[in-house]
């Protein structure tokens, strides 16, 4: 299967490299030229469990230069969706997959308003890594990677794609109730990305503080009544599993953590910032996340 990665941040060129390993044809692209160039010169490193991979890469900047693909996987950030979406009707045939593995909420609707929706499976994914610098990774968090047809229905195509990221050594299934689990994710970061920006923590170090577990848990509450009152089905305790995903993933910077360290453009508003307007919709008061999606977009103001 021919697959294509669109966006070679921490995530992606995880995904890129490990899909490399276990002998797929795999392409990483990305409008960054300094990330492109390191994987063309020296191939991707990635540090993994005290051990260092070397993975040489097919990588370009000029999408339209890879020809048709199978699968395209996209994990570029929510603010630059759309743009990929456009760049890769370039790698579309009649039966090209597109699969948004990314944070936040309204990918699948940017991407279905420049692709066939029949062509898009969304997913979720717990696996946790941070860019160390261009063209090297550290596999810093491993997690479920959930996949799902927007209908629902479990098809053969998406089968297959978990076959193939299991055989990557990625824990993979497939989901019905994939709508849901983008809810869930979506605890997730709320919980964690944020607070790690604002107080320069990795994800388990937010629990070694009683003041940030706090904050997490207020920041939980409020996405999971905005979710309720949407109708988004709930399932066990979202405050404690989003527990569970910061140990999991102890040692991982997120990726808004690493947009500050690197002075970009965060994902607030596709987060924190999607809660608060789901609840300004709702006439819910959401008061933590609306402090901290003021206290991130203040901050991004002076990089």
């Amino acid at each position: 299967m021919k697959t294509v990665i669109v966006g070679t941040g921490a995530m992606g060129s995880l995904f890129g490299g490990l899909l490399t390993l276990s002998g797929e044809d795999v392409w990483l692209v990305d409008i960054s030229k300094e990330n492109i160039d390191a994987m063309k010169l020296r191939g991707l490193t990635i540090e993994e469990k005290g051990k260092t991979l070397n993975v040489p890469v097919n990588a370009v900047t000029d999408i339209a230069s890879i020809g048709k693909a199978d699968l395209v996987i996209y994990f570029v950030k929510t603010y630059q969706t759309e743009r990929a979406a456009s760049d890769s009707l370039a790698l579309q045939k009649e039966d090209t997959i597109f699969l948004t593995l990314q944070n936040g909420l309204g990918n699948e609707e940017m991407i279905c308003r420049k692709l066939d929706p029949k062509k898009v499976i969304l997913g979720v994914t717990g696996q946790g890594a941070t860019l160390l610098e261009p063209g090297r990774i550290r596999h810093a968090g491993w997690g479920e990677t959930q996949i799902g047809e927007l209908d629902g229905e479990i098809t053969e195509r998406a089968n297959q794609i978990a076959q193939m990221l299991q055989k990557a050594g990625l824990s993979a299934l497939v989901s019905s109730k994939i709508q849901d689990l983008i809810w869930q994710k979506l605890f997730a970061n709320v919980g964690i990305n944020a607070l790690t920006a604002l107080t320069g923590l990795k994800n388990g170090q937010l629990l070694d503080y009683p003041e940030t577990v706090r904050l997490m848990e207020a920041l939980v509450s409020e996405a999971v009544e905005v979710a309720r009152q949407k109708g988004i089905r709930i399932e066990g305790n979202p405050t404690e599993k989003v527990k569970h995903a910061a140990e999991a993933t102890r040692e991982n910077r997120s990726s808004m953590g690493q947009d500050f360290d690197y002075k970009r453009r965060t994902e607030i508003d596709a987060i924190n910032g999607a809660v608060v307007r789901e609840a300004q919709c709702l006439g819910i008061p959401v008061p933590f996340n609306e402090a901290v999606t003021d206290l991130v977009k203040a901050i991004e103001k002076n990089f």
